[in-house]
């Protein structure tokens, strides 16, 4: 006779830390209420006085009350608010001045917001993307009321069934139903500049010319039109930009940009490539996963890898 063994609920996170010696909590606040995830999470001596503190961009509601926060223990020492959902934070050294306190950068929208000193100081916008010249010639003939909003609806639609990239006054239009709240918008844009912006999907930094743990870093940008950037951290312009055939989701970063570096990037297609100083084939060095990624990390010459099926993969940088 067989029996049947009954499910068990698993054990609560209390009950792991009563049962476990292994783990102590350094700070602990159960009522914190952040609301973040993995990339927009940073450690970091930015004061330089050796006290590592918590920095935190914190979701919020995910569509309001975004902020920056810094932590020294579990007290909050600084906080500045954000005007879009945060991407990726990182902390980075972009000058030699002393004392050496890094620099912060959140990645939102299409944007890089740079804080010195826990102040706003720079906004970096990513360059402009191509439009669409037929798309752009049916906003002209609008503007100059060629052709009605009925044609307009119909053109669009037609482009993006044949997938054309569309802006996003485009896509908004093609959102509304109603047709007095379509004659109002195409009044209100029609006569503003058509503009093709993307957003920044991931966030990560690079030693420019020197390895030295507090050395010039570069940021580097995943985006969400396929491509990455590198950012000069002094003058802020863009030093390299690698195209990729999906958008990439993960960073990990080695190397110096002046000397030699490797980009490990894992893309919303499932696979992961590396780049090189130099080399534009990336579809040399390709990893195809089973399943899609939700972390990555490179530690000496292996990239650990998590997807979606609950997987943890090891590859070597062979």
């Amino acid at each position: 006779m067989s029996t049947v063994d009954e499910k068990q609920d698993p054990p609560t996170v209390d009950q792991i830390s009563q049962g476990s010696e292994k783990w102590l909590n350094a700070y602990y606040d159960p009522v914190a209420s952040l609301y973040t995830l993995t990339q927009c999470v940073a450690l970091s001596d930015i004061q330089a006085d050796g006290d590592w503190k918590l920095v935190i961009a914190d979701l919020g509601t995910g569509s309001y009350d975004m902020k920056l926060k810094v932590y020294k223990g579990t007290n909050v020492m600084s906080e500045n608010a954000i005007i879009d959902l945060p991407t990726g934070v990182v902390t980075f050294y972009m000058d030699v001045n002393e004392p050496r306190t890094p620099a912060v950068a959140v990645a939102s929208g299409p944007y890089i917001y740079i804080y010195k000193n826990l102040h706003p100081y720079f906004k970096f916008t990513l360059p402009t993307l191509d439009v669409n010249p037929v798309e752009l010639d049916l906003w002209n003939q609008v503007k100059e009321e060629k052709i009605n909003i009925f044609v307009l609806r119909e053109m669009l639609e037609g482009m993006r069934a044949e997938g054309a990239v569309l802006t996003v006054r485009s896509l908004r239009f093609l959102q509304l139903q109603d047709v007095p709240d379509c004659e109002a918008f195409s009044n209100m844009y029609k006569h503003t500049p058509l503009r093709r912006q993307t957003v920044i999907t991931c966030l990560a930094t690079m030693k420019k010319s020197l390895a030295d743990e507090d050395a010039i870093s570069c940021l580097v940008i995943g985006t969400e039109s396929k491509s990455i950037y590198v950012l000069d951290p002094e003058a802020f312009t863009v030093l390299t930009t690698i195209d990729l055939p999906s958008v990439p989701v993960f960073l990990s970063v080695t190397g110096l940009y002046d000397v030699e570096y490797r980009i490990v990037v894992a893309c919303r297609n499932g696979c992961i490539y590396t780049l090189k100083r130099g080399s534009s084939d990336y579809l040399k060095y390709c990893i195809e996963l089973n399943s899609q990624p939700v972390g990555l990390e490179r530690i000496n010459k292996t990239i650990y890898v998590g997807t979606m099926d609950e997987t943890m993969h090891c590859f070597t940088s062979k």
